[in-house]
């Protein structure tokens, strides 16, 4: 089982992303991960959706995505040639004493400290997965007393691109 990333346009509209939800769900697919945000175009917007399956998996999720209303095109994004990342605060329990560790540790990361109070460092990160959990491991021995993820966002590298005007005309959907 590994993880694949999938791209899809859709409509941006009430519901879309309670129909595209509810796919998943009803077929017993799990998503890691789903962020959603308007495109250049407003009336678009861009899923990024990390599902974690087997190859006839990710073919289903496509396949049935593919088929609802709302959805204007979708592939999964290919590892090698896309470019993934994710943002993370965290809150970390930081006295007087442990505080300057906790900044340096953010600093290697190349993270930013956004707050500070006389108990604890807000810590933004940004970063691949991996990053983010290395930072986490570093940041745990202090004490991790709150924590927020946005969930994958990608786009492929290069010129390749999924907008509207590279779609085929038989995907478009009125």
């Amino acid at each position: 089982m590994k993880q694949h990333v999938v791209s899809a346009l859709v409509e941006n509209r009430a519901g879309t992303l309670s129909r595209v939800s509810g796919l998943f769900s009803r077929r017993g697919f799990n998503i890691d991960s789903l962020t959603v945000g308007e495109t250049e175009d407003r009336s678009i917007s861009r899923m990024t959706i990390a599902v974690t399956g087997d190859d006839a998996v990710l073919e289903q999720i496509i396949k049935q995505l593919s088929k609802l209303v709302d959805v204007i095109a979708v592939r999964e994004l290919d590892p090698s040639s896309c470019i993934r990342r994710e943002i993370m605060l965290v809150k970390i329990g930081a006295d007087e004493k442990s505080r300057p560790a906790v900044i340096e540790i953010a600093g290697i990361f190349r993270s930013r400290v956004i707050d500070v109070s006389p108990t604890t460092i807000t810590i933004e990160a940004t970063g691949d997965i991996e990053k983010l959990d290395g930072l986490l491991l570093l940041l745990s021995p202090y004490g991790v007393l709150e924590l927020a993820r946005t969930g994958l966002v990608a786009l492929e590298r290069g010129s390749k691109v999924l907008n509207v005007s590279t779609v085929p005309l038989l995907n478009l959907r009125n």
